[in-house]
């Protein structure tokens, strides 16, 4: 059983309702109708019912249940809701009624009341898109203070990280972390990784340099994110500046990294800035022809998740089975 049907096993075993915004696009219906077939979880896709329909076709997605915000009972409550939240940031009530016609916002506003435990966004919005209705509705979760990106990378035939299994982080939001965010990064990860592969983060916050093999700010600002993490989560197993050789290959880390808790067996890869983290993820994801879930969202009080707007109905599939995954441990 691979990485995907683990997860969606999972989804399966506690089944959570899962909200589609994006109800206007092809991918996202044939999506809909393949996690109801599987049973993945409940979906709600938001938008107008006839025009939903029209577009499915022979799809199936009589099991989803379609909102349509200007037609729901709800909309005055969660118009009345966005604007106590945002009036003293300017909204007016009139805005907050325009506002709460925007499906992402409106679903957003779903999780935020319990009406949904999740939401996916992102094959036709982009990243800001979806992060900003979080950000201003569901808000950062309990004792964080960044939203952070990350994917699962599942490579085939691979002996390293678990069973071929990884983290990557972070790959598709934060441009060049400090060192404070850089740590917080590495900790959200460690507990996104426990959470969805169910085995032992091992964090490598990865630089060009091993050990102080080599001088530069960079290397400093992962020496210093290094220190933080390590203080504020004592119980994990984070320990860094590594190369990614010594953080991946047993006999060189041992080399380059003696002692080191997390050297050649690192399944939770830190990157110092977004260039890093998204460069390696696609390369990993096309040299090595490895799966890449993602981005995932982490730092947000409810799941939240984005998509590639290069992604088809299958990503859709899995990214809805990690939302409600993660919904399980909220």
């Amino acid at each position: 059983m691979n990485f995907l049907e683990q997860v969606s096993q999972r989804a399966k075993a506690d089944i959570k309702t899962i909200v589609l915004p994006e109800s206007t696009d092809i991918r996202t219906i044939k999506a809909a109708s393949i996690v109801q077939e599987q049973g993945i979880a409940n979906i709600i896709l938001v938008g107008n019912e006839a025009e939903i329909k029209k577009l499915a076709g022979d799809l199936d997605i009589s099991k989803a249940k379609i909102v349509d915000p200007m037609n729901s009972d709800k909309y005055e409550e969660y118009v009345n809701t966005f604007y106590e939240m945002r009036k003293a940031k300017g909204i007016t009530p009139e805005q907050a009624k325009e506002i709460m016609q925007d499906n992402v916002f409106w679903a957003v506003m779903m999780v935020k009341k319990g009406d949904a435990d999740g939401m996916v966004s992102g094959a036709i919005h982009s990243t800001a898109d979806t992060i900003r209705p979080a950000l201003q509705i569901i808000k950062t979760a309990p004792g964080s203070k960044l939203v952070s990106a990350f994917f699962v990378m599942v490579v085939p035939n691979c002996e390293y990280g678990e069973n071929g299994i990884f983290v990557y982080g972070d790959s598709g939001l934060n441009q060049n972390p400090n060192a404070e965010e850089l740590a917080e990064i590495a900790i959200s990860s460690a507990k996104s990784f426990k959470t969805l592969v169910q085995a032992e983060p091992k964090v490598a916050m990865l630089s060009f340099s091993t050990y102080g093999s080599g001088k530069d700010p960079i290397v400093d600002k992962v020496i210093e994110a290094t220190k933080i993490a390590k203080a504020k989560a004592p119980e994990l197993l984070i320990d860094g500046e590594l190369q990614g050789d010594a953080a991946l290959v047993a006999s060189i880390g041992k080399s380059k990294a003696k002692g080191s808790p997390v050297a050649g067996e690192a399944n939770v890869l830190i990157f110092p800035d977004l260039n890093c983290g998204n460069i390696a993820y696609k390369l990993t994801e096309r040299l090595a022809k490895a799966e890449a879930y993602g981005p995932i969202l982490q730092g947000i009080a409810k799941p939240v998740n984005d998509l590639s707007r290069g992604c088809c109905a299958e990503d859709i599939v899995g990214v809805v089975a990690i939302t409600a995954v993660q919904a399980q441990n909220v």
